[in-house]
C-alpha cells in the first residue's frame, strides 16, 4: 500500500527483503573479559589466536555475531566454543568502534565481562584457539587489537561496581570465610581494609550467612564459612536496598 510522503509525493514501501542501503554495512564482534581470582591477585583468560590477523597472538575469546543470533547469545557461544566455559555471571561492558581497530575493515566490537570461579572451570581450548590460559593483570602478554583497552575498561567497571553490587560473591566459592571475603575487595579495590569495620559492614548488611563448614586443610586454625544468601538480596533489592561497602 503507498503511504502519503512529502507533499505531492507518495512512498511505496520495498519488497520484504530486498531493503536497499547507501551506508557501509560494519561487521558486528563480541568480545569477553572473564575475570578469575585466585589468592593474590585478579586474573583475565586469554586465548592464543590460531587464525590470522594476529596468529599466535593472545586475545580476549570472541568472534563474529551470526545473522540469526542476538548479542548476548553470540558472547555465550564464543566463550563456549573457545573456552569451554559456560554459565557465568555475564553484563554487557561498552562498544569499540574505532575505524581501524581491525585489520580485516570496519568491524565493531559489543565487550562483554565475566565474572568466573578459577575452580569451577576447566578451560580448554577449541574452534580457532590455539590454547587458554589465565594471565595476572599486572603480567599481561602483547595482546591482538585495541583487547588491553577493553580489559582496562573491564576492570573498571568491576572495582566501580563492587562497591554497590554484590557481583564479588560471583568471585567467591559457595562457601567462604570473611578473610576471603576482604581479600577480595582488598584485590579489586587495591587497598587494604580495616578488618573489624569490613567484617561490622559486612555483617550488618545480613546478606552473609553463617554456616556450619570451616575451613579445610588449612594450616592455621579453622575458620567459619558463610554463604551469600542470594534470594535475600533479591526480595530487598524490590524494596528499595542499597548495597554499599
Amino acid at each position: 500500500m503507498a503511504a502519503a510522503g512529502r507533499k505531492g509525493e507518495t512512498w511505496t514501501p520495498p519488497p520484504p527483503g530486498r531493503h536497499v542501503y547507501d551506508y557501509p554495512r560494519p561487521a558486528v564482534t563480541v568480545d569477553c573479559v572473564v575475570l578469575g581470582l585466585d589468592a593474590d591477585d585478579l586474573k583475565v583468560l586469554l586465548i592464543q589466536r590460531g587464525l590470522e590477523p594476529y596468529q599466535h597472538t593472545w586475545a580476549l575469546p570472541g568472534g563474529f555475531v551470526l545473522p540469526d543470533e542476538d548479542l548476548d547469545t553470540a558472547a555465550r557461544r564464543e566463550l563456549r566454543e573457545e573456552t569451554n566455559i559456560e554459565d557465568v555471571y555475564l553484563e554487557q561492558l561498552y562498544t569499540f568502534g574505532a575505524p581501524r581497530r581491525d585489520p580485516r575493515g570496519r568491524v565493531i566490537t559489543v565487550a562483554y565481562y565475566a565474572l568466573a570461579k578459577l575452580s569451577d572451570y576447566r578451560v580448554t581450548a577449541a574452534t580457532d584457539a590455539e590454547s587458554v590460559g589465565w594471565y595476572p593483570l599486572d603480567k599481561l602478554p602483547a595482546l591482538a587489537f585495541d583487547h588491553a583497552d577493553i580489559i582496562l575498561r573491564a576492570v573498571e567497571r568491576l572495582r566501580g561496581k563492587v562497591r554497590y553490587v554484590p557481583i564479588g560473591f560471583e568471585l567467591l566459592p559457595p562457601r567462604f570465610s570473611l578473610t576471603q571475603l576482604q581479600r577480595l575487595y582488598e584485590i579489586v579495590l587495591e587497598r587494604q581494609l580495616d578488618k573489624r569495620n569490613f567484617r561490622k559492614k559486612i555483617l550488618s548488611l545480613g546478606l552473609v550467612v553463617e554456616t556450619e563448614e570451616l575451613e579445610q586443610g588449612v594450616r592455621h586454625r579453622a575458620a567459619r564459612l558463610f554463604r551469600f544468601d542470594k534470594k535475600k538480596y533479591e526480595r530487598l533489592l524490590k524494596q528499595g536496598f542499597e548495597f554499599a561497602i
